[in-house]
C-alpha cells in the first residue's frame, strides 16, 4: 500500500518462493505455530524452529544432515506461509480528487452560466439520461443549462493488494450529476424542473459490486479504453492506483484506474470575490463560508504574461484586500509546483497531486482572465457531496480545488466594445468581428461574461439579438468528429 507521505504503492510480493527473504521476513508469524526465520543456505548456518509457546530453539541439521528433513520442514512452512498470505487482508485506501468552478463579477455576485464543453471528455463516458458524450442529444441537453457550479473531474482512485468487491454511491443534494465513468448503476439522474435528482431518497450516482483489482494487475491484464481525443480526461490515470471493473448492461465488462464523474449545481461557493470600485486592480477577497480556506493562490494571465501570489490562509468571515500590483512571481510552473504541495499536504499521494495539476494546468494556468485558486475544506466537501463505500476502506481522502473565476470591469468592456462593432458591421465584417472576439481568449467564461453586458445596462432588443448572435457564432457548438473508441493505445 503507499505510504501516507505520498510514495509508491508496494504490492505484495509475487513470488512464492519459501527461500526468498523477503517472502519470509513478511510472514513471520508465531501464532500459526511453526516459524521458518529468514536464513541463507550456508553449511553453517541453521534454521531455528519454536514450538507453540516455547522460547526452545534447536539446530536442525548441518549442512550433511538429512536432507529430506529439511525439505519437509521446508514444504509445510511454504504451505503454512502460502495460506496465511491468501487469507490476511490488510484493508483498502480511497482518495478522491476534483476542482469546483464558479464564475463571479466584479462586484462579487457568483453568476449562473453554461459550464459545458462539448469536447473536452473521451466518447465512451456517459451523460445524463443514457447517451454518451458528443452525442447530438447530450449537445443539446447541456447547451440548455446554465448553474451557478461546475463540479469538474472529481475521480475516486483505490489501492488494494487484493482483489475485492464494493459499492460505491455518490450524493449531489445541491446538484445534478451530468457524466461520468465506467457504467454506473441504475439511478435515476433525468433532470426536472428545480435541477435537482427525481428521487430525493436515492443517490446521485451508484456503482454497485464494483471490482478493485490487487496492485499487481495492470492494463496489460484489463486493457483501458481510448479515443485518441484530445481530453482532460487521460491524465488521471498516471498514479499507481488499483484498476476498477464493474459490468455494463449487455454484460460487458468495463475497466478503468478510477471512478470518474462530473456535474453541476446551484449552491454559493464558500469564497467571495470582488474588483475593488475605486482601485480597479485591488481584489477584496471574503471567505464567507463555515471552515476556514488553506493555500489559496491569486493568479492572473493577460496578453503580455502571468503573474500569482500565495495567501496561506482565510478565516471564516475574514476579508483581505489584494492588489494584483502585487503578483511578482511570473513562473507559471512554480505555481504548479505550490498547488501539487498544496494538495499533497491536504492528503494527496504525490502521483495523484501530479496527475490532478496535469489534468487541469492548461486551464488554471493558461487561460486568460483573473482567478483565485484554494483547496476546500474536508467537512465542506462531505457536506456538499456526501460519499459512502461499502465495506469501508481503512482511510478515506478527499481533497478538492476551488475556483473561482472573476469577470472583470476590462473583460466587460471589450467584449462590449466587439458587440457594439457587430450591430453595426456586414456580413463580411461580422465574420471578421467573430474572429477579433474569439482572440480575446475569454473561452467558455465569453458566455458569462455576454450576460453581464446585456443585464448591466438597459439594452434594446436588437443589442440582446446581436449579443447571443455573436456569442453563438464564437463559440459554434458544433461537436467536431470522434474518432470510435478503441480498447487501448497498445
Amino acid at each position: 500500500m503507499p505510504s501516507q507521505a505520498g510514495g509508491t504503492p508496494h504490492p505484495i510480493p509475487k513470488t512464492n518462493d519459501p527461500t526468498s527473504s523477503g517472502f519470509l521476513a513478511t510472514s513471520n508469524h508465531a501464532h500459526f505455530g511453526l516459524v521458518v526465520e529468514d536464513c541463507e543456505m550456508e553449511s553453517h548456518q541453521f534454521f531455528t524452529r519454536h514450538s507453540s509457546g516455547s522460547d526452545i530453539s534447536f539446530p536442525l541439521l548441518s549442512q550433511t544432515a538429512n536432507m529430506k528433513t529439511m525439505l519437509a520442514v521446508l514444504g509445510v512452512s511454504a504451505t503454512v506461509i502460502a495460506l496465511y498470505a491468501t487469507t490476511r487482508d490488510s484493508g483498502y485506501v480511497a482518495h478522491e480528487w476534483g476542482t469546483f468552478t464558479s464564475v463571479q463579477g466584479s462586484d462579487g455576485v457568483q453568476m449562473d452560466w453554461n459550464p459545458h464543453n462539448i469536447s473536452d471528455l473521451p466518447s465512451f463516458v456517459y451523460e445524463m439520461n443514457g447517451v454518451h458524450t458528443g452525442s447530438k442529444g447530450a449537445i443539446a441537453l447541456k447547451f440548455g443549462m446554465s448553474y451557478r457550479q461546475r463540479m469538474e473531474t472529481p475521480v475516486i482512485y483505490f489501492y488494494s493488494d487484493q482483489q475485492r468487491k464494493v459499492d460505491v454511491s455518490v450524493d449531489f443534494p445541491e446538484g445534478v450529476i451530468t457524466e461520468w465513468y465506467p457504467h454506473r448503476d441504475a439511478a435515476d439522474l433525468t433532470l426536472k424542473i428545480g435541477r435537482t435528482a427525481v428521487n430525493p431518497n436515492r443517490a446521485a450516482l451508484e456503482w454497485k459490486n464494483l471490482q478493485i483489482e490487487p496492485s499487481h494487475v495492470s492494463e496489460r491484464d484489463y486493457p483501458l479504453p481510448y479515443d485518441y481525443s484530445e481530453s482532460h480526461y487521460y491524465p488521471a490515470r498516471e498514479t499507481d492506483a488499483s484498476l476498477v471493473r464493474i459490468a455494463s448492461e449487455g454484460g460487458k465488462v468495463e475497466t478503468e484506474k478510477f471512478l470518474f464523474y462530473r456535474g453541476t449545481g446551484n449552491f454559493t461557493a464558500p469564497l467571495n470575490v470582488q474588483v475593488d470600485p475605486v482601485y480597479t486592480n485591488q481584489l477584496v477577497i471574503t471567505n464567507t463560508g463555515q471552515e476556514e480556506l488553506r493555500s489559496l493562490f491569486i493568479y492572473e494571465v493577460t496578453e503580455k504574461g502571468s503573474a500569482w501570489q500565495p495567501m496561506v490562509s482565510l478565516k471564516p468571515g475574514e476579508t483581505r484586500k489584494i492588489s494584483l500590483d502585487a503578483s511578482t512571481s511570473t513562473d507559471s510552473a512554480g505555481l504548479a509546483e505550490a498547488l501539487r504541495s498544496a494538495v499533497v499536504a491536504e492528503g494527496l499521494y504525490k502521483k495523484e497531486a501530479a496527475s490532478m495539476v496535469k489534468t487541469w494546468e492548461t486551464s488554471w494556468l493558461g487561460e486568460r482572465g483573473v482567478r483565485v485558486l484554494y483547496t476546500l475544506p474536508r467537512v465542506w466537501t462531505d457536506r456538499i457531496l456526501p460519499l459512502k463505500i461499502n465495506p469501508a476502506p481503512k482511510a478515506i481522502e478527499r481533497v478538492m480545488v476551488g475556483r473561482a473565476e472573476v469577470i472583470t470591469p476590462k473583460m466587460e468592456k471589450a467584449l462590449l466594445s466587439q458587440v457594439e462593432a457587430f450591430i453595426l458591421a456586414d456580413p463580411v465584417g461580422r465574420a471578421r468581428i467573430v474572429e477579433e472576439t474569439r482572440t480575446l481568449q475569454l473561452g467558455r467564461f465569453i458566455e458569462p461574461t455576454m450576460r453581464r453586458i446585456i443585464g448591466g445596462e438597459d439594452r434594446s432588443k436588437a443589442q440582446i439579438a446581436a449579443s447571443w448572435q455573436l456569442l453563438n457564432a464564437v463559440i459554434n457548438p458544433v461537436a467536431p468528429p470522434k474518432t470510435p473508441a478503441i480498447a487501448s493505445r497498445g
